[in-house]
């Protein structure tokens, strides 16, 4: 994989005025990227599923910015109707969105699924995030130019989409389910850059790297009390790790990139050998097992 950029970017751009929607906002990297567009003068609004940590995090970041108070958008992504009455939530409030980071997500060590029996990994991870960009279309092209910054992760290298097994019935694990996921992501973002192309409307993958972060606290049992530690003690942190996505989010220079990835403050030349029948059919297969009748860019 090649590095088209060397040269250190601009992480001081003026975000005022502009209004910035960071999913999985209440910790780790989520929190970080928010923290960061809220201290360049974005007007922030923090997705979470647990209200009491989003108050916690909104006060930080407003005490942080000078007053300047976040909004809040609930939602537990793991639930296609509750992204779905976010998504109602956010359109009926007429707020602009000029940028939208889709940054939740969540590793499991052991395979569950969510209410509709789909691997809960593969659904928070990325058909929430499907059906969020995709609800919140208008949102963005209204505001244009805007831009969605998705949170991938280089796992996806090691990763296949097996659509016989999309939901890992079989031969489950952790690694294998994350990666999924993240190649899932990889395909969404260059199919919907695709999608739009010509629009004033970017599509951009960010790989973080390794944060530290409490990624994976939601599993039960001894195994993460034992990991999580590992996790925040050798990671760098999620602030530092946070720098690209800012970069992505934020650079004038930037305004007309889409369909890229970037990594480590650089963009990535060729990320995966882009099979289109493959893309396609993931778009489909998203649709239907979110039971969206119509495709938004039908």
């Amino acid at each position: 994989m090649g590095i088209l950029s060397r040269t250190r970017p601009p992480l001081d751009t003026d975000m005022s005025g502009r209004t910035c929607l960071v999913t999985g906002a209440t910790d780790g990297h989520g929190r970080a990227i928010a923290t960061l567009l809220a201290a360049r003068g974005a007007d922030v609004v923090l997705h979470a599923r647990n209200e009491k940590k989003a108050r916690t995090v909104q006060s930080e970041i407003a005490a942080r910015s000078g007053g300047k108070t976040p909004e809040i958008l609930i939602a537990d992504l793991a639930s296609s109707e509750a992204v779905e009455s976010a998504v109602a939530s956010y359109r009926d409030s007429g707020r602009p969105l000029h940028l939208l980071v889709n940054n939740a997500g969540l590793v499991g060590l052991s395979r569950r699924t969510n209410a509709a029996g789909l691997e809960l990994t593969f659904a928070v991870n990325y058909l929430a995030m499907f059906q969020l960009t995709m609800g919140l279309l208008p949102c963005l092209r209204r505001s244009g130019p805007a831009r969605i910054v998705n949170i991938s992760s280089d796992t996806y290298r090691i990763a296949r989409l097996d659509f016989e097994n999309l939901q890992l019935e079989r031969d489950y694990s952790m690694t294998k389910a994350y990666g999924q996921s993240k190649l899932a992501i990889l395909y969404f973002t260059i199919e919907l850059a695709k999608r739009l192309q010509g629009e004033a409307l970017t599509v951009n993958a960010v790989d973080p790297g390794p944060v530290a972060s409490n990624i994976g606290a939601d599993n039960p049992g001894l195994a993460y009390r034992l990991i999580g530690p590992l996790i925040r003690g050798l990671f760098p942190s999620a602030a530092r790790a946070a720098r690209t996505a800012l970069w992505v989010s934020t650079d004038p220079a930037l305004e007309n990139t889409t369909g890229c990835y970037f990594r480590s403050l650089a963009r990535r030349d060729k990320p995966l050998d882009f099979d289109a029948e493959v893309s396609c059919r993931l778009w489909r297969e998203s649709l239907e097992l979110l039971g969206m009748e119509a495709d938004p860019l039908g």
